[in-house]
């Protein structure tokens, strides 16, 4: 028989690439990553890894082996949701994972309602940039993730989830209010020039992605993960941005310009790992989200 513990050992190795990775997604050392490892070996009959020094790679067999590991984690999942919905279904913990702007928009006004009509629900909030939250769903850390992507950046879809689309917001352009174009009631990328410095968020963000596409291979000279403190270096005269228009923070010395022609844009959603979703706990509190963001942009 083979271990349902040491399979999730398997998807986090696929999923971060690196015993050490891996053994700290599961709080495990790596030296107990790469036992679980060689009993699953020992248990399937199969070699699962290739191993080069210290680096190690799925096989053939362990990549399939993976696809039936997420088959029965899915599984697992909906025997969780079929058990709590015996039980009333009114009363636990919900732990999410949004980054600020989503959780000024769509979490705090949801954990508003939740309070006064399922008071019995506790939602945990935890801030995490857009592309922090889907690891940390199929790790287990958290229940529910509210994470984005972009019609310039790559797709986040991935088939251990369930995502439920939220809202869609455009991209501005963020000046220092001394720029030439500051006055401008709305501008294209292609008048912004070769010359600008440009403030972006930090590789592997997706919003990098967006301003690199959309600015067309910009010079890129400080980096943030935080909006806000774009804005503020936009403010400082340091450089001109791309912000999505709901985490733009009204800051004395900037200046937000919508873009004139087919701007890009961040859709944001909420994704909840597959076979979850019937869970009474997460069905309300997806039911709060979604309808928290009926009415955004």
């Amino acid at each position: 028989m083979i271990d349902p513990r040491r399979l999730r050992v398997l998807r986090a190795l696929a999923d971060h690439g690196t015993v050490t990775a891996a053994g700290e997604a599961l709080h495990l050392t790596p030296s107990a990553v790469s036992q679980q490892l060689a009993a699953l070996e020992s248990e399937t009959g199969q070699e699962l890894l290739r191993r080069r020094g210290r680096r190690v790679s799925l096989t053939p067999v362990g990549e399939l082996l993976v696809q039936h590991a997420n088959a029965v984690a899915a599984e697992l999942e909906r025997a969780q949701a079929t058990l709590a919905s015996f039980a009333t279904g009114t009363r636990g913990r919900v732990e999410l994972a949004s980054f600020a702007s989503a959780i000024t928009q769509v979490v705090a006004p949801a954990v508003r309602k939740l309070r006064f009509f399922a008071p019995d629900i506790t939602v945990v909030v935890r801030d995490a940039e857009g592309h922090a939250s889907v690891p940390l769903l199929l790790d287990g850390e958290i229940d529910i993730a509210i994470t984005e992507d972009s019609r310039q950046g790559p797709r986040t879809d991935d088939p251990r989830l369930i995502r439920y689309p939220l809202y869609t917001e455009p991209f501005d352009v963020v000046l220092p209010e001394r720029h030439h174009l500051a006055r401008s009631k709305a501008i294209t990328l292609k008048d912004l020039g070769e010359d600008e410095d440009w403030i972006a968020p930090l590789p592997g963000n997706p919003c990098r992605d967006v301003v690199e596409v959309a600015g067309n291979n910009p010079r890129i000279t400080h980096t943030s993960d935080d909006f806000s403190a774009i804005v503020a270096l936009v403010s400082a005269g340091a450089g001109v941005a791309l912000v999505p228009r709901n985490a733009f923070t009204q800051t004395r010395g900037a200046v937000r310009i919508p873009i004139a022609e087919a701007p890009p844009e961040r859709r944001v959603f909420v994704a909840v790992r597959r076979g979850s979703d019937q869970h009474p706990l997460y069905s309300k509190v997806l039911g709060a989200l979604l309808e928290a963001a009926k009415g955004e942009v």
